[in-house]
């Protein structure tokens, strides 16, 4: 059965590391019969959440904040796997990521108890430092993440000793990247 993906993409690079993820996942979903749309969140324009607790009044248009989580949300509610791609910022995800994903809270917000919808996710990510240590931080906060919203992970393609952009052209990570991608069902 075809899968309905959404990747965000918190990479500021638009020809980096974390677009090379993306791009090898895609073409593996893309290959096993999945739909995928993809943002490239740096080349959107996003507020950050305001904390308001205003949003959820309609479910196509969710947050009181009008700009171009627009685009997101309706993929958002469509998609039954979301890719959270990014490169590590001080031990966790890019500001791009993290202002939309907080921005998704206005869609919970549409359910009486805050429930988020219930998707599939995997996480994409490349970094500078390749020690196992270096992922301690992004792995407790992906985690934490699946639990509290109820989410399956699909996997994680963390992708070390990859500073400068096109490093990863010649490491293992894109083809991992590209059999997850079409290893979905």
């Amino acid at each position: 059965m075809a899968r309905k993906i959404m990747i965000l993409n918190g990479s500021p690079r638009m020809k980096g590391n974390t677009a090379m993820l993306c791009e090898a996942f895609s073409e593996g979903a893309r290959s096993a019969g999945h739909e995928i749309t993809s943002f490239a969140l740096q080349k959107m324009k996003i507020a950050g959440c305001t904390g308001c607790m205003k949003g959820g009044k309609n479910q196509l248009s969710p947050c009181i904040i009008k700009d171009d989580m627009e685009q997101i949300y309706p993929i958002y509610e469509a998609a039954d796997t979301v890719v959270l791609a990014s490169p590590m910022y001080y031990w966790t995800i890019s500001g791009q990521l993290k202002t939309a994903f907080d921005r998704l809270f206005a869609v919970a917000e549409c359910n009486p108890d805050y429930a988020n919808p219930v998707k599939d996710c995997a996480l994409l990510m490349a970094a500078e430092d390749a020690s196992a240590e270096n992922w301690t931080a992004i792995n407790a906060w992906y985690d934490n993440l699946l639990h509290f919203l109820k989410w399956k992970d699909l996997g994680r393609i963390l992708a070390g000793g990859v500073l400068d952009a096109g490093a990863i052209a010649d490491k293992a990570e894109l083809k991992m990247a590209h059999d997850l991608g079409a290893s979905l069902r």
